[in-house]
């Protein structure tokens, strides 16, 4: 086996294996995971503005 066969079957594995992530990342069955994902730094936000509100009426 010499150093070109190695690369060829390296190359088609790496093919596979990105060929499998993009499947994953796009089914169907992973949307809502990753739409909640998306939203996770808007409701950091959110609760910090909740926070800052509610401190600033506590000194008042």
């Amino acid at each position: 086996m010499d150093i070109n066969t190695v690369r060829g079957i390296i190359t088609i594995v790496v093919t596979v294996a990105f060929i499998g992530i993009v499947l994953w990342a796009y089914s169907a069955k992973r949307k809502s995971n990753f739409d909640e994902a998306a939203n996770l730094p808007f409701q950091d936000d959110e609760t910090d503005a909740r926070s800052i509100q509610e401190s600033g009426t506590n000194k008042s």
